[in-house]
Parts: C-alpha cells; sequence; structure tokens
C-alpha cells in the first residue's frame, strides 16, 4: 500500500486542486489549522459528549475543504507552492525522483507516526501536554517534509522538466 498515493486519492485531488493547493494562503492555513482544529473537536467530547461529532465532521471537512478553498496562485514561486508542486512530482514521477530524496520523504512521514501516537493517546486520556507535544512532534517531520520537496521541486524545474498538472497553464 503507497501511503501517499492513499492520501491523495482521500483528499480527491486533481491537477485543479493541486494548483489550488499551491496558494500560500492553503498550505499555511492547512499548516497551522489542521491539527489544532482536530485536535480541539476531538476534545470536545469532555464538553459536548456525543454532540463532539460535529465539530469532529467540521474539522475534518476543513481539512478536505482547504486545498479547494483558495484561487490558484498568481506566482509559484514562494516556498509553499514550490513544497506542494514538489509533493505532486513526488506523487507523480517518483521512480524519477532521486533516491536520497524517496528515502528521506518516507524517514519523514515515519517520524510523524510517533508524535501522531503521543497526541492521540493525549487525545484519548485528556493529557493536553501529551495532545499538544504530539501535535508538535506530528506537525515538525511534516514542515521538513514539505521543505524536501521543494528541494525536489527545484531539482525537477532545473532540469526541465514539466510540473505535472502545469504543462498547459500560463502561471
Amino acid at each position: 500500500m503507497d501511503i501517499f498515493k492513499g492520501a491523495e486519492r482521500l483528499m480527491s485531488m486533481d491537477d485543479a486542486v493541486w494548483l489550488r493547493h499551491a496558494n500560500p494562503w492553503s498550505v499555511w492555513t492547512r499548516m497551522l489549522t489542521a491539527l489544532p482544529l482536530l485536535a480541539l473537536a476531538i476534545w470536545s467530547r469532555v464538553w459536548l459528549g456525543v454532540w463532539a461529532l460535529i465539530p469532529i465532521v467540521l474539522a475534518l471537512l476543513w481539512i478536505w475543504i482547504n486545498p479547494r478553498a483558495f484561487p490558484p496562485p498568481q506566482r509559484l514561486d514562494s516556498w509553499a507552492s514550490r513544497g506542494v508542486l514538489g509533493e505532486r512530482i513526488f506523487l507523480t514521477h517518483r521512480s524519477e525522483i532521486a533516491a536520497h530524496h524517496r528515502r528521506v520523504a518516507g524517514v519523514l512521514s515515519a517520524l510523524s507516526l510517533p508524535g501522531a501516537g503521543i497526541m492521540i493517546w493525549g487525545l484519548y486520556v485528556l493529557w493536553w501536554e501529551g495532545a499538544v507535544f504530539g501535535m508538535i512532534l506530528t506537525a515538525l517531520p511534516k514542515i521538513w517534509f514539505v521543505d524536501r520537496m521543494v528541494w525536489i521541486y527545484d531539482d525537477w524545474v532545473r532540469a526541465g522538466r514539466a510540473v505535472p498538472g502545469l504543462e498547459s497553464l500560463d502561471v
């Protein structure tokens, strides 16, 4: 099972959505809000009981809507835009990406798992310090992953290769 392609399918990402997600507003609002909103929604079971399902569904809906919520960017030279487009290259042409990039992407994805486990445990037992610490431990490798995708994008463009989904666009 390819976790990267599975996530892309789960999010229903196509060329148009990838381009909209390349808007830095999409990247930064997702990075800053997705995990905290989901964690807060799960924590809300303390106050809302079964009604916590509503904020949980809303948080998950925001995670799905976010890549679609902003228009395509005017420019594609920001760190965030290059990271998203690098991820698109990584998903579409993984076998053509340098082995060191593929290896690091896998390691960084694996490094976020212990943080996710701590966050989930903290949310389960209502240990707020663990939930917050776990969120941080989950987010840091993801940010580093995006930075690696920037590197992939830069290498790809420097080699004169077409960026998937942008071949026919004038952006």
